[in-house]
């Protein structure tokens, strides 16, 4: 009899958990970030998903949680070593399991990123942002986070590409993080999610701290439709609706130009956005893209993110430095827009609110609506809100690109350059120097067509 209740007991999970108590402590995070999706509502619709997916990666012999392949794409399969990308779909759900179906099927392609930021753009209005074009500048200097965390994480012993992964995180964009860290260092994809949306979550809470610190009463209370009426702008749009349709023709074709590793993100972004501004023509493709397609990937999204989160791969010292990394990347980032506008303030009679400079954000409208909050705190006939969206929505396009500046700082991939030199090979006659990828070419073609100093001055802003 306590044979069988021995053989029982061990068809269970719980002989696993008791040998193993880490499984425990990844039980606790899944309850915590269940907690504040659920009753806190911090990003539920991706935190509740998350969340779920680090449960069941962590029930021992379900076979939930993502088996990481090293970067030659082996995997261990039934104690064999297997090429994952030369398994039919079908023996990866058979053998590894449903999640990592899932997982390498949508994600390690880098499919749902992008599929998601198409539902982004089409939930998301440009109008504020063209109306105060100016404030964008602001989203740009937001990005300072990134950058810092990243030299930061290098010195720290992080790797390029994993210090990439990390710093992105200050962008406070999920869908980039995610897929940034697919293409950079997919062993960290599950506590650079984490965090990512944690601090999106915390935005409440992380955006007034940093404010506080470092905004007086008075700067708060810089009241911007006065601020219009003092010195009104002499520029007026006249029709707002076509160049909200231009837009994002005009700028998937600039950043393709001179980023063309941002295409992916920025282009779907751009394309769910455009497909809204058509109207009634394109409806049913708005329809689409912003509810059922959105929210199918959202889903597959979450579970299999959260899913990469089993004890091995979350219980260790990069995930704390990860933790430590992305929130210092996210206040930075805060601390940059707000510094920026200081500054931007030295040199101008018209005087901006610098809750705008901390709203360059990606956490679209989330930034927003805190730093409107905060605004009326000092003075209930303060609205910044359209201003700061200005800043925010512009944010999402930063760290799409400064996700994918990658690219351009490592020169052209050598796939790139050997299809050229083939080309070239079946030349009769060769010119001693050629120019391989678009975007250089683009910037040769400046290089001849601008003044040098300006040509300079171009090439430098686009590189720092």
């Amino acid at each position: 009899m306590n044979e069988i209740f021995h053989n029982l007991y061990e068809m269970t999970a719980f002989s696993n958990i008791i040998a193993e108590p880490q499984f425990l402590i990844m039980y606790a995070i899944a309850f915590i970030l269940l907690y504040l999706g659920i009753k806190k509502q911090y990003e539920p619709l991706l935190l509740v998903p998350i969340a779920f997916g680090v449960l069941l990666a962590n029930f021992p012999g379900g076979e939930m949680g993502v088996i990481q392949a090293d970067e030659n794409g082996m995997v261990e399969v039934h104690g064999v070593m297997k090429n994952i990308w030369e398994m039919p779909l079908h023996d990866i759900a058979h053998e590894l399991g449903l999640m990592n179906f899932i997982y390498y099927m949508l994600i390690k392609t880098g499919f749902l990123p992008p599929i998601i930021f198409m539902g982004v753009g089409a939930l998301t209005d440009f109008g504020p942002m063209l109306r105060n074009l100016r404030l964008s500048i602001f989203g740009a200097a937001a990005q300072l986070g990134i950058f810092t965390v990243l030299l930061v994480a290098i010195l720290m012993g992080f790797t390029p590409k994993e210090a990439a992964s990390l710093g992105i995180i200050g962008g406070a964009d999920g869908p980039t993080a995610i897929f940034t860290t697919i293409k950079l260092a997919p062993h960290l994809l599950g506590p650079i999610a984490i965090a990512a949306y944690s601090y999106m979550a915390l935005v409440p809470v992380i955006i007034p701290i940093v404010v506080k610190l470092l905004c007086s009463k008075k700067e708060l209370c810089i009241n911007m439709k006065e601020q219009e009426k003092k010195y009104p702008s002499t520029t007026e749009i006249k029709n707002l609706r076509v160049l909200k349709i231009i837009f994002p023709i005009v700028v998937t074709t600039v950043v393709a130009l001179f980023v063309p590793s941002a295409v992916p993100l920025i282009g779907m972004l751009m394309f769910g956005n455009l497909v809204k501004e058509i109207g009634t023509n394109t409806s049913r493709l708005f329809d689409a893209a912003s509810n059922s397609i959105m929210n199918a990937a959202t889903i597959f999204l979450g579970l299999s993110v959260g899913a990469t989160m089993t004890s091995e791969a979350f219980l260790n010292l990069t995930t704390i430095g990860i933790v430590i990394g992305g929130f210092l990347a996210f206040a930075l980032s805060i601390a940059g827009g707000i510094f920026f506008v200081k500054i931007f303030n030295l040199f101008t009679k018209k005087k901006i609110n610098p809750l705008i400079g901390a709203t360059g954000l990606s956490a679209v409208p989330m930034a927003s609506r805190v730093a409107n909050e905060i605004a009326l705190k000092y003075d209930p006939k303060n609205h910044v809100l359209q201003y700061c969206m200005a800043s925010n929505i512009s944010g999402v396009i930063g760290s799409a690109v400064s996700a994918m500046e990658k690219d351009e700082k490592n020169g052209m991939t050598p796939d790139s350059v050997a299809r050229l030199v083939v080309k070239l090979a079946e030349k009769k006659h060769v010119a001693p120097l050629y120019t391989a990828g678009l975007q250089y070419k683009t910037l040769v073609f400046l290089s001849r067509l601008l003044p040098h100093k300006l040509a300079v001055k171009v090439v430098g802003g686009m590189y720092k």
